[in-house]
């Protein structure tokens, strides 16, 4: 049976982060998608994972609770927040599962330091941002246009204010202008020494399922999963028992 702790802050890179630990053994690290936060990990399998793993949630920089008085995201950032993070707690190598941002988040990880990462699971990572993505990203609404619904979704998953929740949705829109950020290539992918199971879905709308393709060829040990009819993040409710299943035969065959 899993063990619950309650939450934990620490200072790292001058941010407050909010994090939490679940269950025993070897170290998974959890990195939740841009908008979202580690409570989002219940909708995708995060029991299945506390069965054989010590989870490690944190909010990302300016997301749940972890706050962010620079404002600035980028997932180069993130990334180095969470190597400090691990650094924190003693971790010298991990497991790990990133979505979306979170999986971006780990393409840095894995390429700046590589030994840090034994094996992950990418969930609808890019290697940059296509067209397609930027032109959703220029249809994000500022804070004043957007609707009731939407604070109230956001008002659930980030604590700290509507000025956070205001500045996710101007890093959001903003990302249609990044190029630096994310600008992985062949080349760089190569760099990996992870084991790493890369899954998209095949109608995501913000990353053709070509890239997908891209990652898997230039990632030296890496295995791809394709789900049919799955959409940007096609891990959760549904369809997170499969992907629980999925990820942890994909880590034990790496042991």
């Amino acid at each position: 049976m899993s063990e619950k702790h309650p939450g934990n802050t620490v200072q790292v890179n001058g941010i407050d982060m909010y994090y939490k630990t679940e269950g025993s053994g070897p170290p998974l690290l959890l990195l939740h998608g841009g908008g979202g936060c580690l409570e989002h990990w219940a909708y995708a399998g995060g029991d299945q994972f506390a069965r054989e793993y010590k989870l490690i949630k944190p909010d990302a920089r300016g997301h749940g609770r972890s706050n962010n008085p620079g404002r600035t995201i980028t997932h180069r950032q993130c990334a180095a927040d969470m190597l400090a993070l691990l650094d924190h707690l003693g971790i010298r190598r991990c497991r790990a599962i990133g979505m979306s941002m979170g999986a971006n988040m780990l393409l840095h990880m894995a390429t700046e330091q590589p030994e840090r990462i034994e094996a992950m699971v990418l969930v609808s990572a890019a290697m940059y941002f296509p067209e397609q993505a930027r032109k959703i990203m220029r249809m994000v609404p500022a804070a004043a246009d957007q609707p009731p619904g939407e604070w109230e979704t956001m008002r659930k998953r980030h604590k700290l204010g509507d000025e956070q929740i205001a500045a996710l949705w101007d890093w959001q829109r903003g990302m249609k202008d990044s190029y630096d950020d994310m600008n992985f290539t062949a080349q760089s992918l190569a760099k990996i020494t992870a084991s790493t199971l890369i899954v998209y879905g095949d109608r995501d709308f913000l990353y053709p399922v070509e890239m997908a393709v891209e990652m898997y060829r230039a990632i030296p040990k890496s295995a791809l999963w394709i789900v049919p009819n799955g959409g940007h993040g096609p891990i959760f409710f549904e369809a997170a028992e499969q992907f629980a299943g999925t990820a942890l035969g994909f880590f034990r065959v790496q042991s």
